[in-house]
């Protein structure tokens, strides 16, 4: 179920309210609740009938409407029944909070439940949950005024924010959520766009390269290349002082994105170019593994190339560049030289290569 789904859920909820007012301004209070009760009652034999089965939400809705506004009849007091979109908004509330901001995101598994079919890739669920982050706040607010106006407030003011208020509040909110959508795209257009892949390296969609480095975590494909001379030195480059990420430490020989509709090993040969100037080397993978720094998460396609051809820093990418010997390399470990993705995959390659001498 997602936001639409759950307003047009909600709309069956307004007819009872304003029948209620229109006839409580004729025939009083007590005929007014019956009206709505009687509504909500029809309501719900109207979405059996049509699904042959009656809907959850609406059940829910209608049954809460009947309970409080029974209470309300039997005290002769119409507060119960003014404060049943309160207590909805308040369910509504807990729901999209425990989403927003817990471990579980009980929206995102309703919507998996009605939109069947169709994938949600990491993106799409990344905004999905700013924006119930924004709605639960628009719950919150609404739900205060409903429990004010029904307390505090005369019975047209209560129905107004309880029926229309809900909807001039999302609808201001949905105008605005376009109107940003609209100029992210007119800079997405400039952006480099790189792929989105689940954790065994399988495409699901692609994103801008300023989303998947503001912090929102989304899984996307790096490249790594750990070139060895025959001597057995390791080449590190010591990353421009520009860069978003380590600025000014040393990181492997070669590393970077892969670009949407680019394979990995096209990415590899790219990337080995541009930064170093490596040409016609031959490669082997060894390693497919996951790493989350500060402000993103990537898929790591790892690899090894033994070379002596001529290397040639491109200096608009990187600092400077040189061999190390192993030792020279473990004496600098965990002292803040090189930098924590280096420092993980050379644990790995130490491994990989001590295999290989066997």
């Amino acid at each position: 179920m997602n936001v639409i789904d759950l307003i047009k859920k909600l709309l069956p909820g307004l007819a009872p309210l304003i029948i209620f007012v229109i006839a409580d301004s004729i025939w009083g209070t007590e005929i007014g609740l019956l009206f709505a009760i009687g509504l909500g009652i029809i309501e719900i034999v109207y979405s059996f009938i049509q699904k042959q089965k009656p809907d959850k939400f609406i059940l829910f809705d209608v049954g809460l409407l009947v309970i409080m506004g029974g209470i309300s009849l039997l005290l002769e007091d119409d507060l119960f029944f003014k404060l049943k979109p309160g207590v909805i908004g308040s369910i509504l509330c807990a729901l999209l909070g425990i989403s927003a901001y817990g471990k579980h995101n009980l929206m995102m598994a309703m919507s998996g439940r009605y939109l069947k079919g169709i994938q949600i890739n990491q993106w799409q669920q990344y905004e999905m949950l700013k924006s119930m982050k924004v709605l639960f706040w628009i719950f919150v607010l609404h739900t205060i005024l409903v429990f004010v106006a029904a307390i505090a407030m005369s019975k047209n003011m209560w129905v107004t924010i309880s029926g229309p208020g809900f909807y001039i509040l999302f609808g201001l909110y949905f105008i605005f959520e376009l109107y940003k959508k609209r100029r992210a795209q007119s800079k997405y257009k400039n952006e480099e766009w790189l792929p989105i892949v689940n954790n065994e390296g399988v495409i699901e969609g692609k994103m801008p390269r300023s989303i998947a480095h503001n912090g929102s975590m989304i899984l996307h494909p790096v490249v790594h290349v750990q070139v060895l001379n025959s001597k057995g030195e390791l080449y590190l480059q010591k990353r421009a002082h520009h860069k978003l990420i380590q600025p000014g430490k040393w990181d492997t020989a070669v590393g970077g994105h892969v670009a949407a509709d680019e394979s990995v090993d096209t990415a590899m040969k790219r990337e080995a170019q541009e930064e170093i100037g490596l040409q016609g080397f031959s490669v082997t993978a060894f390693k497919q593994y996951k790493w989350k720094s500060e402000i993103e998460q990537e898929l790591v396609f790892a690899f090894v190339s033994i070379t002596d051809k001529p290397i040639n820093v491109n200096h608009l990418e990187v600092d400077e560049g040189r061999f190390w010997t192993i030792r020279e390399i473990e004496r600098c470990l965990g002292k803040g030289i090189l930098t924590p993705n280096f420092e993980y995959e050379f644990e790995m390659l130490k491994t990989y290569l001590q295999r290989q001498s066997k």
